[in-house]
């Protein structure tokens, strides 16, 4: 039997699936098993090759890949990586909703001209087969919700003046508009995020989460006040920090352990500057990235929350932070944006 990672490319463009095939076949851990020019046929082929991931693109004719999502999740649950080539809000709108219905993780289809595989994006592409299709995934039963256990109406007469430090990678995006989604538009205080994702996909994300959510989320910019209220995420390519005025700082140092932004640059000055006012969030990815930067939270007194693993799409991240011990408290996604609201209250 072959312990090669199985996989369905899934894209409406011929050219598209061949140069996807040709970088995924250079590698001989992967192999193609299939491939698919629109969401019925990737359904079906599923269904029928049972694969270990799906490469999927989003646009496509007859089904597209946020209903072929949908699908594949509800009845046959498989690590999907999406990926496009899409900068328009409309299709950046799509790719978005499609981590929200299982997806795992969003990369940007290369280009013809880099088919090989020897292109940083040919071997991010590889990379992330391959990790990915060690996770196990969930089933999504569409149009599934939890009631929100948040208070309908906070006030903010006597609260301090509270910041969050927030780190996520894989899984991230969901777990992210499942938080933010959930906190009142009165909500006491503002939120830092440092989410990894694909170059060109921060702006999409920030749009979709504001859209989503009653606070507001925007990419930070150099010198950005920090306001209650406000969602502030790290724009790619730049480490970001809090800085002793309260305004957001921005820098393009060395990445730190393969991450730039990276939450153990944005934790540790949350902390320093914070200190007991400070709150440390680490969500679902790979890695350990944020593990320091919430020690040096608990060392100034912040409360530190990571999330549980059974909520996680990958338990990297929190698990670090646990094994460090410097993890307060342990909960599912679904209750941190009630825990962090008590705490700003508190």
């Amino acid at each position: 039997m072959s312990d090669k990672i199985r996989v369905l490319v899934v894209d409406d463009s011929l050219v598209a699936r061949e140069m996807i095939i040709t970088i995924l076949s250079s590698d001989k851990d992967i192999e193609i098993v299939g491939q698919a020019k629109n969401g019925i046929e990737a359904v079906e082929m599923t269904e029928r090759l049972r694969p270990d991931l799906i490469t999927m693109d989003i646009h496509m004719p007859h089904m597209n890949g946020l209903e072929a999502i949908g699908q594949i999740m509800a009845y046959f649950p498989t690590p999907i990586l999406v990926v496009t080539a899409s900068v328009i809000k409309e299709d950046m709108d799509l790719t978005f909703e499609s981590l929200r219905a299982g997806a795992l993780d969003v990369v940007e289809k290369p280009a013809p001209e880099n088919w090989m595989g020897i292109s940083s994006i040919g071997k991010d592409l590889i990379k992330r087969v391959k990790l990915l299709s060690q996770i196990e995934v969930i089933t999504h039963l569409k149009g599934r919700k939890r009631p929100s256990t948040l208070p309908p109406k906070i006030t903010k007469e006597g609260v301090k003046f509270k910041v969050i430090g927030m780190a996520a990678s894989t899984g991230g995006p969901s777990a992210l508009l499942e938080i933010l989604s959930s906190l009142p538009e009165d909500f006491p205080g503002c939120i830092t995020i440092v989410q990894h994702i694909a170059d060109g996909f921060t702006q999409g994300l920030v749009e979709w989460l504001d859209r989503e959510s009653k606070i507001r989320v925007k990419e930070a910019k150099e010198g950005d006040r920090l306001d209650p209220g406000t969602a502030l995420i790290a724009p790619n390519r730049f480490h970001m920090l809090v800085s002793e005025e309260g305004r957001i700082e921005l820098n393009k140092k060395p990445p730190v352990f393969g991450h730039r932004p990276s939450a153990d640059v944005l934790l540790p000055s949350v902390a320093s500057v914070f200190r007991d006012r400070s709150i440390g969030v680490i969500l679902t990815g790979m890695g350990k990235d944020g593990a320091e930067g919430l020690k040096a939270i608990k060392e100034k007194g912040g409360v530190t929350i990571s999330q549980s693993e059974e909520t996680c799409v990958v338990f990297g991240m929190p698990k670090a932070a646990i094994d460090l011990k410097v993890v307060d408290r342990i909960l599912p996604i679904d209750r941190i944006s009630q825990e962090i609201t008590k705490e700003c209250l508190s």
